[in-house]
């Protein structure tokens, strides 16, 4: 049996079980939670060892170590991407997300065209319209089942609406792809050209499988002008709450002014238990995860089989990368409040809703597949059910909050 079909304790206070979260969300506790992107999978041992070294010693002076934190991402980045990187253009914010909102505000004016490629990430909206920016949308157009940038529509948008920013997302949440060698060049081609910067949040770059190979913004961008939002190990290897974010900022005069900020606001003080567990999980954390993506592409493949056998009516969009699975069921003819029906209070199954994502994809749902395969199987006979049955829906379930967590 593998490491990751062991079924790990939940606890209530884990976000995708909380009681609370899923009565708000979903309007119910009884479901099966694949609606964060997060693992059910132990982190790996070295990790674990080493947090557990941290607290044994039982003192937690001050300690700096960052450059040794750069270092380890660095390190991993040459082995595993052949990616070059210089450690002195690295920032450390408290993650991510707090990554992409310095950079929004910091990089654009209130008012100032921010894009994104829709479906995506739903906090993308939320950062750029709390900065009192506005949201500029790029659809990703489906060509023979497989999402791909609309670049037409790119650069009348970039021209047109005067854009400032783009977060790009890379690879993609929640659709799957990782962008080609060919689409980040085109990309950061135009970009330039129209005087666009790129933000680029590659938290899944680690998360590829065996068909494709991750390339960074920065494996292109030969001006230094863009900045790829790189280096927390959350998604890579389990580490979601206890992980601190790097920005890779290789353009010298915007790096002093993020930096500026970032230091003025003591932003860039993480703490040592994320900091020993990102080396760790960079220096020792390789063996762990080549075993994780064999699981997941083994489970990719039986949830393949399984659409395609089963579920004729459903649309599978197969991942490129990331532990997340886009799902259309338009074919279903259902309205979005009879799907959400169908799957929260006939499969009782949590999923993400489509329209997190944008406005327009209230027939799709996301979900997370870092569970063990026999807990994706349960979902999946809970969800063949619910639409063999679906003839016998007779009541509406209420539409599903808009809100949601940022996970």
């Amino acid at each position: 049996m593998s490491l990751f079909d062991q079924t790990q304790a939940v606890e209530n206070h884990f976000a995708k079980s909380n009681p609370n979260y899923l009565e708000s969300m979903f309007g119910r506790t009884d479901l099966a939670p694949l609606w964060i992107a997060d693992m059910e999978f132990k982190i790996a041992a070295p990790i674990s060892e080493e947090l557990k070294r941290l607290v044994d010693r039982g003192v937690y002076s001050y300690e700096f170590i960052e450059k040794d934190v750069v270092q380890a991402i660095s390190d991993w980045n040459l082995k595993r991407h052949q990616l070059q990187l210089d450690t002195s253009s690295f920032l450390q914010v408290p993650g991510v997300l707090t990554g992409i909102s310095i950079l929004v505000r910091e990089l654009s004016q209130e008012r100032d065209a921010v894009l994104v490629q829709t479906p995506v990430y739903h906090q993308f909206f939320k950062l750029i319209k709390s900065a009192n920016r506005t949201v500029v949308e790029n659809p990703l157009k489906i060509q023979d089942g497989k999402y791909f940038i609309d670049f037409e529509d790119l650069e009348q948008k970039f021209k047109s609406e005067k854009v400032k920013l783009m977060i790009l997302c890379n690879p993609h949440n929640p659709v799957g792809r990782v962008w080609t060698k060919e689409e980040m060049i085109q990309l950061n081609h135009l970009a330039n050209q129209y005087g666009v910067t790129i933000i680029s949040d590659e938290i899944h770059s680690d998360i590829i499988f065996s068909t494709s190979k991750f390339n960074s913004i920065a494996s292109v961008d030969t001006l230094q002008k863009h900045i790829a939002v790189i280096g927390s190990p959350a998604k890579t290897f389990g580490m979601h709450s206890i992980s601190n974010g790097y920005l890779y900022v290789p353009n010298e005069d915007v790096r002093q002014q993020l930096k500026s900020i970032i230091g003025g606001m003591y932003l860039d003080h993480g703490n040592i238990l994320s900091a020993y567990g990102t080396i760790a999980a960079y220096t020792k954390g390789e063996e762990w995860l080549n075993e994780l993506l064999g699981y997941l592409e083994q489970s990719n493949q039986w949830i393949k089989e399984f659409v395609s056998n089963e579920l004729p009516a459903v649309t599978l969009f197969q991942p490129e990368g990331t532990y997340q699975i886009w799902l259309d069921f338009s074919a279903l003819k259902l309205s979005d409040e009879i799907l959400q029906h169908l799957v929260v209070d006939k499969a009782k199954l949590a999923l993400t809703p489509g329209n997190w994502f944008g406005e327009q994809h209230g027939q799709f749902m996301r979900m997370n597949i870092a569970s063990p395969l026999a807990t994706l199987q349960d979902a999946f006979y809970r969800l063949k059910k619910a639409i063999d049955e679906r003839d016998q829906l007779t009541e509406l379930k209420k539409e599903a909050s808009k809100g949601c967590c940022s996970c």
